[in-house]
């Protein structure tokens, strides 16, 4: 389910990589949050992570079955949202 804030989406999102956003996922997540201009991050309990930055994701500590926040913000918000959600839902190539 999007939600759509003051200038910026949200979707709620379950992780579904059997391990999580370990190195592999979360460089990947990170490459290509990184094809937008808009601010990309997630939440999970009470950590936000920047999707841009592999440290931050991998600090987020996410695993199989979590779900996550994801907030798009910025002029290409609508495709960077698209774009990223379906990389999570399709398991980060894993």
């Amino acid at each position: 389910m999007m939600i759509w804030g003051e200038n910026m989406l949200k979707a709620k999102i379950i992780v579904k990589n059997p391990s999580g956003l370990h190195l592999r996922p979360a460089g990947l997540l990170c490459k290509e949050a990184m094809k937008f201009k808009s601010q990309i991050t997630f939440s999970i309990g009470d950590s936000i992570a920047n999707a841009k930055s592999v440290l931050s994701v991998l600090g987020a500590c996410v695993k199989c079955g979590d779900a996550i926040e994801l907030v798009c913000e910025g002029e290409d918000e609508t495709q960077a949202m698209e774009h990223i959600r379906t990389v999570i839902e399709n398991g980060l190539t894993e």
